[in-house]
């Protein structure tokens, strides 16, 4: 371990430029499309299920420079509590001592989660399929896969097929935060079997509904004809992702299909749909991030679509 390490927590807005110019001089390195704002900082520390003084944790050298940040994120109460660790380590700084302390901080606040809560904890973290380095390290400290995880993208200027909805059921724009409770609802049933599944709570959809990218016009349902939610494509476009990138890149952020009515061609209409939104936004890429071993078919879904991979990533778990 190095001698001059010195960690501490988080001393509020007075360490947001710091934590940006870290993350961002990391980003120049990995190029993991991970860069950030002082702005995009705030609005993610404000996240409800963030206890800022326990959950994010900083590193320093003998000149009090910043070299190490983590962050946690913890998951719901139930049978088994994740938390899932974020760090970024100065290329300088690299080699295994910073990224150890933050992993080690991590199962740290496990424990005291465990302890406050009760029931099981699991440290969560993931490394790009091509990151031998991050990957030696992680499983140095414990980790093992468990999960592949592909970044997909398809160009919007190849034709996009019209959304074809089964009779019954029509396309529609999610109303708004009145109609809250249905659609996490909607949510929760179609990923209840999905891997490592937490039930969003209806506090935490309407903090997402609040933040500056949010549209209405890119957040859609399929509404059967008794007006039950049974379908959602949700598409994200970030201002300032793009920005730093100069991509013309849109998400397919949060697609799926409750239980009981799947293999309708429901989720393949709501794609096509999620797809003209962006277009008809102006958007030239569309993105997505997919579970490899998803059980109902995703990878296959979207390939159809005409996605293709361009990134894979590497889940990984530790007991603590």
């Amino acid at each position: 371990m190095m001698a001059s390490l010195s960690a501490r927590c988080y001393a509020g807005d007075r360490d947001l430029t710091a934590i940006a110019h870290l993350i961002n001089t990391c980003e120049e390195v990995d190029r993991l499309d991970e860069g950030t704002s002082i702005s995009e900082l705030q609005q993610e520390f404000n996240a409800l299920s963030l206890d800022v003084a326990r959950d994010i944790r900083l590193w320093e050298d003998a000149e009090e420079k910043l070299i190490g940040f983590a962050q946690l994120s913890v998951s719901e109460p139930g049978e088994v509590i994740d938390g899932w660790l974020w760090f970024r380590v100065h290329p300088d700084a690299r080699g295994g001592d910073v990224e150890a302390a933050a992993i080690a901080w991590g199962e740290v606040r496990m424990r005291e989660v465990s302890a406050m809560q009760g029931g099981r904890v699991k440290l969560r973290t993931y490394a790009r399929a091509e990151d031998c380095d991050r990957i030696s390290v992680l499983t140095t400290c414990g980790f093992k896969v468990d999960r592949y995880f592909c970044r997909m993208a398809r160009s919007l200027s190849e034709p996009i097929p019209e959304p074809q909805f089964p009779e019954g059921f029509a396309l529609r724009q999610f109303p708004g935060e009145e109609d809250a409770a249905a659609w996490v609802e909607m949510f929760n049933q179609s990923f209840i079997d999905h891997w490592n599944h937490h039930d969003l709570t209806v506090e935490k959809f309407k903090h997402e509904l609040a933040k500056p990218d949010y549209r209405n016009d890119l957040d859609l349902i399929a509404v059967a004809d008794d007006g039950t939610f049974i379908s959602f494509c949700y598409c994200e476009i970030s201002v300032q992702e793009c920005d730093r990138t100069g991509r013309n890149e849109g998400w397919i952020a949060c697609l799926g299909t409750r239980r009981g009515f799947r293999k309708m061609g429901l989720g393949r209409a709501m794609l096509f749909a999620g797809l003209h939104r962006l277009k008809a936004a102006g958007v030239a890429t569309a993105i997505v991030g997919v579970d490899a071993e998803n059980p109902s078919g995703a990878l296959r879904l979207y390939e159809s679509a005409g996605f293709h991979n361009i990134r894979d990533s590497i889940s990984y778990v530790k007991d603590v």
